[in-house]
């Protein structure tokens, strides 16, 4: 069974830093591609970032570019977000998934990590 447990967030002024962690089991994490993608109130979910199973290919939605650096441990079954330079709008509940954004929309996440960026 695939298990997701994200963790670390919680509230940080704009301009603060985070580093969200995501615990993967049940499954060969190292051979799998791995997503995070938040919902914001009100909102969808959207994608923020995909890392290949090496961790060589990362790509990151353009509203974080530069600022939210995505990496993994395969030793450890491990993903990271660090999240930099935050803005009230990164405010959301932070998923990862197992797969591509198209995967983690209909597929397993975890319970989430709330991050909540205010003054």
């Amino acid at each position: 069974e695939v298990q997701l447990v994200e963790s670390g967030g919680g509230l940080v002024q704009p301009g603060g830093s985070l580093r969200l962690s995501c615990a993967a089991s049940g499954f060969t994490f190292s051979l799998n591609i791995m997503t995070w993608v938040r919902q914001a109130p009100g909102k969808g979910l959207e994608w923020v970032s995909t890392i290949g199973p090496g961790g060589v290919i990362r790509t990151y939605a353009d509203s974080v570019k530069g600022r939210f650096t995505i990496t993994r441990d395969n030793a450890a079954n491990t993903l990271y977000l660090q999240l930099n330079s935050l803005k009230t709008e990164d405010t959301a509940h932070y998923y990862c998934g197992k797969g591509t954004y198209t995967d983690v929309i209909g597929g397993v996440r975890g319970q989430g990590t709330q991050v909540t960026v205010s003054s």
